[in-house]
């Protein structure tokens, strides 16, 4: 067997996430964003982006608590053109306001949990994804909240506002002021149709985000 192979498959093993993900075959992506600690998450897709859908159900969906659907479009930088292969990368807290973990979980799984998913947007730049309302961190007076991450054909990957919720009592005015709007208003309205919640949110690529070319 061919030497640098075998040294490329050991490294591979030694670093899993880092490997799942083809790297671009043309010029780097251009960094955006500033500094994002665990953005990098993004990358421990457990399949290959090209093989992602823009629906997901994330591994809390069918455990107790509230069922919410969060949906909505990704839009270029203009607003109005859908913005199609965008990875969207989100984690969150479960039901006691904790990131939970099972022992086995590597990289940034480690400090996220397992509750989190994936998405590529479609043609349309539509995305879906299928989780439970997390829970505030325990014994605090923290929003609840949903950390997303972007990736997107030809950029760095970066972080957009939490997902945050309207109704949430700990959502303070102050707190609602100190959101940056970056890729868009991030406060969910949510509605509820038969025991379950729906909310819409739309995403504007390069939206106050530092650095994103003009053009």
């Amino acid at each position: 067997m061919n030497t640098p192979f075998i040294l490329l498959a050991f490294f591979c093993s030694l670093s899993l996430p880092a490997c799942t993900q083809p790297s671009s075959a043309t010029k780097p992506d251009i960094k955006v964003g500033g500094p994002c600690e665990g953005c990098e998450a993004v990358y421990e897709c457990p399949v290959p982006f090209d093989q992602l859908n823009e629906v997901d159900t994330l591994p809390d969906f069918n455990d107790a608590g509230p069922k919410i659907e969060i949906s909505g479009t990704v839009y270029k930088a203009d607003g109005k053109t859908a913005a199609a292969g965008v990875v969207i990368y989100i984690y969150h807290t479960d039901q006691a306001g904790v990131y939970p973990r099972k022992g086995t979980e590597k990289g940034w799984a480690r400090r996220h949990g397992y509750i989190r998913g994936w998405v590529k947007t479609d043609a349309t730049g539509f995305y879906k994804f299928y989780t439970l309302v997390p829970a505030s961190y325990s014994n605090s007076n923290n929003p609840k909240h949903i950390h997303p991450v972007i990736k997107e054909p030809g950029k760095s990957e970066y972080y957009i506002d939490e997902l945050l919720f309207d109704n949430d009592p700990f959502l303070t005015t102050e707190e609602r002021n100190r959101q940056e709007q970056r890729g868009g208003n991030g406060i969910l309205v949510t509605k509820e149709r038969n025991g379950r919640w729906y909310a819409e949110h739309n995403i504007i690529l390069g939206k106050n985000i530092p650095g994103y070319p003009a053009n």
